[in-house]
């Protein structure tokens, strides 16, 4: 039935996960954390949410357009499901803008597999990092990203390495145009600290610290076996896929520096263990092992969510 549905690429699958998403994202802020908003913060939230929508329809895109998973609507499913897995970081946007521009990036690189406009891509992906920074200081990380991806496609030009320097140097100069006519100049040295402080007694509830290492270790599985069965028959989903897996690891090292009680920066990673997730499912050939392992996938994450809520 799961299978069924989201097999093919149909307008209906996002009717019916956007719904889904519009309804979950105000129980988990209303009910799991009790947030009360007056009219104009409902039109702030209204704007996180059309910014969330608009990552799902990203990540379609970039998996469709790129070839890294086939003609299905699988990685929309489980970028929803990984939200009620963790349905803590819908309550922080900063996740959620922060995870859009790290996605407009990750477009960006993925697409460098063409070898077309090389250093067009490089730059506009630097920058999307950088406006994702803005929300993350620790998102710089992702800056790794873009140098690995040059390493992967074009490592002999050397104009290439030097095209994130640029995009650093225009994100600095209309960055702080715009803090001079705010009059908010002391926003970068504020902002970018760089601090590493987890918060232990986070860590130290089992439920979370569980529930994140089963994540942690349940995608690097079936991206383990998604690269096992790529195999060595195209070199360009490989690759695609080795940028995708250090775009996890980057994710989820940027996770362990800034998660706290109000932060919860785990939706940077949810794109690549989407990816992993979807390759998984369509290397499986028998219709009722995929359908089982399908409907497990819809059932768990529910699971898990009622578990915190009870447990809450």
């Amino acid at each position: 039935m799961i299978s069924i549905i989201f097999g093919k690429t149909k307008p209906i699958n996002y009717i019916i996960v956007l719904t889904f998403l519009f309804i979950f994202y105000w129980i988990v802020h209303f009910m799991l954390f009790g947030k009360i908003y007056g009219p104009e913060e409902v039109i702030g939230q209204l704007l996180v949410v059309s910014i969330l929508f608009f990552s799902f329809f990203l990540v379609n895109f970039i998996v469709k357009r790129n070839k890294i998973t086939g003609t299905n609507s699988f990685a929309i499913l489980f970028y929803a499901l990984l939200m009620v897995i963790f349905p803590e970081t819908l309550a922080d946007s900063n996740a959620i803008f922060s995870s859009f521009f790290l996605l407009l990036a990750s477009r960006r690189l993925l697409s460098m597999r063409s070898l077309k406009n090389i250093k067009f891509k490089v730059f506009d992906a630097t920058l999307w990092i950088l406006v994702a920074t803005l929300f993350y200081d620790w998102a710089i990380l992702f800056l790794l990203l873009v140098f690995i991806a040059v390493y992967f496609y074009q490592p002999k030009i050397k104009k290439n390495w030097l095209v994130p320097f640029s995009a650093i140097f225009v994100f600095l100069m209309i960055t702080q145009c715009v803090l001079v006519l705010s009059n908010n100049q002391d926003f970068l040295l504020n902002h970018y600290e760089f601090k590493f402080s987890p918060n232990m007694v986070y860590f130290s509830y089992w439920g979370h610290s569980t529930k994140l290492i089963c994540y942690v270790l349940g995608a690097f599985a079936v991206g383990l076996i998604s690269f096992v069965k790529l195999g060595k028959g195209n070199i360009g989903q490989v690759v695609n896929m080795r940028l995708i897996a250090m775009a996890f690891v980057i994710g989820v090292i940027l996770n362990v520096l800034k998660l706290s009680d109000h932060v919860y920066p785990i939706m940077v990673t949810f794109f690549p263990a989407t990816v992993f997730c979807t390759k998984y499912i369509e290397s499986i050939r028998r219709a009722n092992i995929k359908e089982m392992i399908l409907m497990a996938s819809l059932v768990v994450p529910f699971i898990i969510f009622f578990s915190s809520m009870a447990l809450k």
